[in-house]
Order: structure tokens, then sequence, then C-alpha cells
């Protein structure tokens, strides 16, 4: 009987020992696998083909972003309330030069990808109170204060439902999280 015993507690032990080194190693695995970032539930790294360049591809949340981003310059382009901010860029595309629409789009399209989570790409433009700067950025026009980056979250939003994302949606909320998280080096008035 007391060998009997001895074999249940050790065999007792040997299983909560071996249960707890599973549950250890489950628990290694989970947090080692990534957490999904608000990238990955804007298209995250899926390729896709890309319409504004036959035969190449862009990540999915990339080319999503890409298209709320030029949506919403043209809605601000549009925006008499706000699109004076912008009058180089503005009398560039009138002329027909679209270089600095498109360095617009890359630059804004790379810093809201790496803003939300991407790994692929980095964003090598201006730091928001420079690109906001007139003294820092000359082809920024006046300072914006509140009211001004109120209407640009607004343009946002509607650029935003133009490209067939609603506002309502849970990713591009949390967008606009980010981007009133930057208020404090936009408005400098």
């Amino acid at each position: 009987m007391k060998k009997m015993t001895v074999f249940l507690v050790f065999s007792t032990l040997c299983i909560a020992f071996l249960a707890i080194q599973a549950c250890s190693k489950k628990n290694d695995a989970m947090a080692a696998a990534p957490m999904p970032t608000l990238y990955d539930s804007l298209g995250g790294t899926t390729l896709v083909a890309d319409p504004k360049q036959q035969g190449t591809q862009i990540e999915k949340g990339r080319l999503l972003i890409r298209t709320i981003v030029d949506s919403t310059i043209f809605v601000i382009a549009a925006d008499s309330k706000i699109n004076g901010f912008f009058k180089v860029l503005l009398a560039e595309v009138t002329s027909g030069n679209t270089s600095g629409f498109t360095a617009l789009s890359k630059n804004l399209t790379d810093f809201v990808c790496v803003g939300t989570g991407a790994k692929n790409f980095s964003y090598g433009g201006k730091s928001m109170v420079a690109a906001h700067d007139p003294a820092q950025n000359p082809r920024m026009n006046g300072k914006a204060g509140n009211a001004d980056m109120d209407q640009f979250e607004t343009d946002l939003f509607m650029g935003a439902n133009k490209a067939g994302v609603p506002s309502n949606t849970p990713a591009l909320v949390s967008v606009g999280k980010i981007v009133e998280s930057l208020r404090g080096a936009v408005v400098q008035k």
C-alpha cells in the first residue's frame, strides 16, 4: 500500500510537471506570435495588383491607405476652408505638374503605413511640426489653427468615404484617433 501511495504521488507530480511545462511552452508560443496591427486590419501585407502601375503588386494595406490619402487630397483641394494652405500644390497641379502631388501622396501614405504598424515601409519626410510650419516648409501657406485641423479630419473621413470606406469602420476610426493625436504638432497658431 505504501509503494502504491508513493507511486501515485510520484505519478501525480510527474503529470503536474509535464502539464506545467506544456502550458509554459504554449504561453511561450503565444507570446511569440505577433499581435495583429492596425495595418493588418486595413489589408496587411497580402499582395494585390496595383491599379496605378500595371504589372506591379502592392500590399493590400498600403493600397487602401494610398487610396484614402489620394481621395482626401482631392477633397481638401476642393475645400475652400483649408485648401489655401496648399496654394503651391494646387498651382502645380493646375499647370499640369503632378510631381508635388505624387510626392505628397507617397509621403502621407508612408507616414500612415508606418503609423498603423506596417513593417515594410519607412517614413523619410519632415516631422509633423516642420511639415506644417511655413518657415520650415515653403510649400505650406500659413499656420493651421484648431478649426483647420477639425476641417482636415472632416475631409479625411469624407475622402475615406469617397474611397469606399465608411467613416464608422473600426480601423478608420482608429486612424482618426492617430490623426487627432498629431493635433499638437499640426496646430501652430
